[in-house]
Order: C-alpha cells, then sequence, then structure tokens
C-alpha cells in the first residue's frame, strides 16, 4: 500500500488519486508529529511564537491571551473560508488533500496526528470537501482554498460526498467520523502552505505529460501518412543536438514509425541521379512536420522540471514558522510562499500552448489541399462543394489555440499587494495552476479535432495495411469509434467523445 510518510513519489501520488489505492501513514510519522506538537506546546509556554499566541498577519503584534487561543484558530478557518468560482472536482481536492497531509506528515509543523489521521479517512473514504478555484493569492500558501479544507475537518461547512453536496455534520454523523479539536495551532498549520496549487500542478504534469506521448504519436501518423522522408527524426539528426528532450522525441517517433511501408527513405528518392530542374518530389517538409523533435524537445523537458519541482514541493515543509526538533528551535520564514509553483506553472501554461500550436498548425496542413497536394480541401470524404467534411471543426481548433495563447500571459509577474500590505508580493501560484488547467483542457480538445482529422486522411488513403504495426494499431481504436464522415453531421458529440478519450487513456496502452 502507498504511505504517506517522509519521502513521497508521483507513482504513489496516481495510485491514490487514479487507482483508489488508500492511504496508510506509518508508525514513525505519528511519533514525530506528536514529539514536534508536544515540543511546539511547551517551548511557546514563555516565548511569542507567531500563530500560536499572536494575531496573524498584520495583526500578529498583538498577543492573544490563553482563553482565546482556541478561538483565535476557529476565527482564522471561518473568516478565511470565502473562495469564489468554480468548486474543484473531486480529484483535484483529492490530490490537495494529499499533498496537505504529506507536508504536514513531516513533522515540522507542530500539530498533533490527529489532523492528518482525519485527513486520510476523508481520502480513503472518499469525502470530499468544498473547495473553490479562487481565492488566495499564493503567498501566505493557499490561505482561502485551504480554509475550507479546515472548515471540514472541524467538522462544519460542506462535502461532496456520494455525488450529492452535504453539510459536513451530516456526513461525519454517518460515516461516525469526529472533528478534530484545536489544541495549538492547527488553523494555522492547515491553510498556511501551497497544497492547492501544487496538488492541481500534479494533476496538470499528469494530463500534460499524456497529452505530449499523444502528440508524438499524431505527428508521427500525420508524417507517415504524408510519406514522409526519415531522417529528420533520425538519430544521427537529432543526437546532433545535445537536448534530452529531442532526442527523445525523436526516439519515440522511430518507435513508433518502426516498419512503416509509407515512411521513405532520402536515398532510395533524392540521394540519387536527377535530371529535373524542377523537383517534382518534395525536398524538405513543412516545419509542422520536419521539425517535431525540435519542438516538442523542449516541451517534454520544461515538463519533467516541472514534475521535479512540484515534487520537491510536496515533500516539503511549507508552513510558518517550522519547528525543528533536531535542533530545538523554531524559525519564523516564508515557506509558505508560492514562487516556485507559480514559475512552473507558467511555463507549463506557455510550453502547452506551443503544443496546441503545433496540433493547429498540422491541422491546417491537413485542411489545404494546397499544402499538401494528397487530401481532398478539409478531409472532406463526401462531395465537394455539398459537403464540409472537418471545415467547421477547424474553426474551433484555432479558436481555442487563440484562447491557449492569451492565457500563457504570466501569473507569475502579477503580484498585488494586499493584507494592509503585509504580503506586499505574491506568487499567484494557484491562479497560474488553474489557468494551465484550462489550457491543458483546451489542448485536448484541439487535439480531438486533430485526430479526428487523421483518421478522415486515413479512410481516404485506405492504405492501412502500409502503416507501421503500432500506428496502425492505435489507428484502429480510433477507428472503432470514429466513422468515416461522407455526409455532415454535428462534430460536437464526437469531438467531446475523442477529447475524452485522449485524456482517460495512455497512448502506450493501446
Amino acid at each position: 500500500m502507498p504511505k504517506a510518510q517522509f519521502s513521497f513519489s508521483f507513482s504513489e501520488f496516481k495510485a491514490i488519486i487514479f487507482q483508489h489505492k488508500e492511504v496508510e501513514i506509518s508508525d514513525a510519522t505519528l511519533q514525530k508529529m506528536k514529539e514536534s506538537f508536544q515540543f511546539l506546546k511547551s517551548f511557546s509556554e514563555d516565548k511569542v511564537i507567531y500563530g500560536v499566541n499572536t494575531g496573524f498577519g498584520p495583526m500578529a503584534q498583538y498577543r492573544i491571551p490563553k482563553e482565546s487561543l482556541k478561538d483565535l484558530q476557529y476565527n482564522l478557518i471561518r473568516s478565511h473560508a470565502s473562495g469564489t468560482g468554480n468548486i474543484l472536482n473531486e480529484d483535484e481536492v483529492k490530490a490537495v488533500m494529499l499533498a496537505r497531509l504529506q507536508t504536514l506528515s513531516l513533522g515540522k509543523s507542530g500539530i498533533p496526528s490527529e489532523v492528518i489521521l482525519l485527513m486520510k479517512e476523508l481520502i480513503n473514504r472518499e469525502i470530499y470537501p468544498v473547495i473553490f478555484e479562487h481565492g488566495g493569492v499564493g503567498a501566505s500558501g493557499d490561505l482561502v482554498q485551504l480554509a475550507h479544507l479546515a472548515l471540514v475537518l472541524v467538522g462544519e461547512g460542506e462535502v461532496f460526498y456520494k455525488g450529492e453536496r452535504k453539510t459536513t455534520a451530516e456526513v461525519f454523523k454517518v460515516e461516525q467520523l469526529q472533528p478534530i479539536s484545536i489544541q495549538g495551532r492547527e488553523g494555522l498549520a492547515l491553510i498556511n502552505g501551497t497544497s492547492v496549487m501544487t496538488g492541481i500542478g500534479l494533476l496538470n504534469f499528469y494530463y500534460s505529460e499524456r497529452l505530449l506521448d499523444w502528440s508524438i504519436f499524431t505527428s508521427s501518423l500525420l508524417n507517415e501518412l504524408v510519406g514522409a522522408y526519415d531522417d529528420h527524426f533520425s538519430a544521427e539528426l537529432n543526437n546532433a543536438k545535445l537536448h534530452i528532450g529531442q532526442q527523445a522525441i525523436a526516439k519515440q517517433m522511430r518507435e513508433f514509425l518502426k516498419g512503416s511501408k509509407r515512411i521513405k527513405k532520402r536515398e532510395a528518392h533524392l540521394y540519387k541521379s536527377v535530371e529535373e530542374e524542377v523537383f517534382k518530389e518534395k525536398v524538405q517538409e513543412y516545419y509542422s512536420l520536419r521539425c517535431v523533435p525540435q519542438i516538442l524537445g523542449p516541451i517534454k523537458d520544461t515538463y519533467q522540471n516541472v514534475l521535479e519541482v512540484l515534487m520537491n514541493e510536496v515533500n516539503s515543509a511549507n508552513d510558518n514558522p517550522i519547528v525543528d526538533l533536531e535542533k530545538q528551535q523554531v524559525y519564523h520564514g516564508g515557506n509558505f510562499h508560492g514562487d516556485y509553483i507559480a514559475l512552473e506553472m507558467d511555463k507549463m501554461r506557455l510550453a502547452t500552448t506551443k503544443l496546441s500550436m503545433l496540433i493547429e498548425r498540422q491541422i491546417n496542413y491537413m485542411m489545404n489541399a494546397k499544402l499538401n497536394d494528397i487530401f481532398p480541401p478539409f478531409l472532406n470524404n463526401g462531395k465537394l462543394g455539398l459537403n464540409f467534411g472537418m471545415q467547421g471543426a477547424q474553426f474551433s481548433a484555432v479558436s481555442t489555440t487563440a484562447e491557449n495563447q492569451t492565457l500563457s500571459n504570466s501569473m507569475y509577474i502579477h503580484s498585488i499587494s494586499n493584507n494592509n500590505d503585509n504580503q506586499d508580493i505574491v506568487s499567484m501560484g494557484t491562479n497560474a495552476a488553474n489557468l494551465t488547467k484550462r489550457v491543458i483542457h483546451n489542448s485536448y480538445e484541439v487535439l480531438a479535432v486533430q485526430v479526428i482529422s487523421l483518421v478522415q486522411a486515413a479512410y481516404f488513403l485506405d492504405q492501412d495495411k502500409d502503416l507501421a504495426p503500432e500506428t496502425g494499431k492505435i489507428l484502429q481504436q480510433f477507428k472503432s469509434f470514429i466513422p468515416q464522415l461522407k455526409e455532415d453531421q454535428p462534430l460536437y458529440p464526437l469531438i467531446q467523445e475523442t477529447s475524452n478519450y485522449l485524456k482517460n487513456h495512455a497512448c502506450y496502452e493501446n
């Protein structure tokens, strides 16, 4: 069973989110949290510790009397549960809880273990707090969104349970769960961190990596259908440039296209005596076909760097203050600041938008008979002039790609001072993660238009027997639900079905 403990891997994250593996918490984790809590409780008896016996933010200069310390934590949670916008879906909330559980389990927040034990039960029993997209500015972490999680842990607020939105109190009664009882700084520890932007970011990586694999496949199939040359994805050419991503993309293309009878070898066509003044065969393909490794390579490298930062963050203590048991000290600072995630989400969004731009240009190449000189206009398998083929779907692909381009403006540099200027420079990390999520979703829709178009191209050529075994096998998967479009019909159901298929199936599962 995956265990939320001192080191947490992306494979464990995927197993819990998508395979519904249960979370377990080790005895070592519980013991460390117990020691951390007891130390902070004793240490703060005669010292000023932020958020334990002081007010919050710009009101930290106010000492809070002992009899009001519990009220302080409840007030913080309730007042900050003020999110707006769309509600996060179940996988997103699960990812948020998992990210928060992991960072708190490090034992550097000085809170009792009952907090993560209850969080574990919520995850395992599929009880999802109602959390909104908008709220936090990503500086003292995701204060507003995490307050909605904290609200549920203290027995208030709302949850989704068995597909219905219910009050936390009634669901806890059914499931015989007890809310946590505030004993110290649990309110601040729960909301003071980067777990929303990180949880959404991890899901963004999962779906963007899949999107990239599909794009490598569609790029390979397009090259194959049009009979492109093999040297632009050769090892010799791509190894001459020292970028890991580029070399990896070219290798994946070679694996997809191994055994193809349609891919041309340059030496068999142009590396010979040629008499023509104007060559009948195209000497080089357009950039959207020929430069796939050079375009998708930096995207792959960017995604891998994003994952490294995300995993560092989820395995970090992103709270304030930080308890150090070894040195018996408490350190105040800004580990809750989300700049690392904000910047990586901006990079991922930029890279994903470029990916959607490549897909859109490849669609345009297929649609324009004057460019490809192979397929009918708009891949129209019906009657030219009477039928429209994929013409309408191209508009949607172009429009969606254009939205991606606008959404790719940076959030990382859009700091707005707030909180009485206590938070005078902020990360906007969760906004960045949410915008990236939107761009990834958009890109799947553009990719769906491309896949349907490629299937139409394959129907038109009717030469599946000449395709590489791997591309041919995957193409048949799509042909099982994408028909040849001879008569015009509303395409939106097919686009949505294809988009959902791409998002929910890994390319290499086929």
